[in-house]
Order: structure tokens, then C-alpha cells, then sequence
């Protein structure tokens, strides 16, 4: 009796190191994430821990500092990742201010402003700019969303949200 192959492709497992992401990464797109990378760090409030989740880098909060999440994993701010003919920066914390309070509308005008007033193409989904490269995002307004909340209030405001507060 001979073995039939399956038609179905199976996935290759996710790095579960941002040194193990980085190192599945082509040269090109390689470059562009640790640089994109390079700009998180230097914006994001301190205190978010930076860790891999669904096939991204991601800073947020550990589910050892906060568990009890809606869907059982880690409390996302910021993600970063790479995809096939584009990369994708998640800013979570674009729902609210750094008082705590959801200001989705005016994260959303502010990049969509400076976009426009810098010539730039807004390519954004509910709460991701899709680029190629780094130039291609109006950086200040995009550090602003990314400093906008320290863990504690982006904590204290998920709680709200969620009605565990």
C-alpha cells in the first residue's frame, strides 16, 4: 500500500523570538521592519513589553501583568509586521488619549490631517497604516499616536472599555 500525498499545504510555524521574525524576514523587508522597529522604540511610553503574538512584534502588556483579556491573549498597544507585498504598523493605542479617554475620531483625523497636509497616502485600516517603507508614513503624527499612553492609562482604559473597571 503507498502513501497518498495530501494537497492541503501545511504552515510553517510562527517565530516565537522578534530574533527569530527578523531572521524569516528577506533582507529588504528585514530593513525596513527593524528600522520601523528602531522608530517604535524610540517613541512608545516606557513599560509595554515587546513580544511576538499572531505572527507579529508586538508591545503591549503581558498576560503575567494582565490576563484577563477578552480573547486570552496578550494586551496589544503597537504591532509591526511584514506581509507579502506590504508591511503593517497596528496602532492599538489609537483609541484613546493619553488621559485615558476614547478619542478614536480625533486619533484617526490627526493622522488623516497630517497624511494630507504632508502629501502623504493615508493606507489605513481600523487601526493599521499599511507602507512599504518608513518614509512613506508622516512620522510625527504617527509617533504621537505611538507615545499617546503610558501602559497604566492604556490598562486603566481597556478595563473601562471592557466594563472590568
Amino acid at each position: 500500500m503507498t502513501a497518498r500525498k495530501s494537497g492541503a499545504k501545511t504552515k510553517a510555524a510562527r517565530p516565537t523570538t522578534v530574533a527569530a521574525y527578523l531572521a524569516s524576514l528577506t533582507p529588504e523587508k528585514r530593513t525596513v521592519i527593524e528600522e520601523a522597529r528602531a522608530f517604535v522604540h524610540k517613541h512608545i511610553p516606557k513599560g509595554y513589553a515587546e513580544f511576538m503574538n499572531w505572527g507579529v512584534i508586538n508591545w503591549g502588556i503581558p498576560l503575567e501583568e494582565f490576563s484577563d483579556t477578552y480573547n486570552g491573549q496578550p494586551l496589544c498597544y503597537v504591532g509591526l509586521g511584514a506581509h507579502k507585498s506590504y508591511n503593517s504598523l497596528y496602532l492599538m493605542g489609537a483609541y484613546q488619549s493619553s488621559n485615558g479617554e476614547y478619542t478614536s475620531p480625533f486619533s484617526e483625523k490627526l493622522l488623516v490631517d497630517a497624511f494630507k497636509k504632508a502629501g502623504k497616502r493615508l493606507d489605513m485600516g481600523k487601526c493599521c497604516l499599511h507602507f512599504k517603507k518608513l518614509d512613506d508614513l508622516e512620522l510625527t503624527s504617527v509617533a504621537t499616536v505611538i507615545a499617546m499612553s503610558t501602559p497604566k492609562e492604556y490598562l486603566a482604559y481597556y478595563k473601562r472599555v471592557k466594563g472590568l473597571a
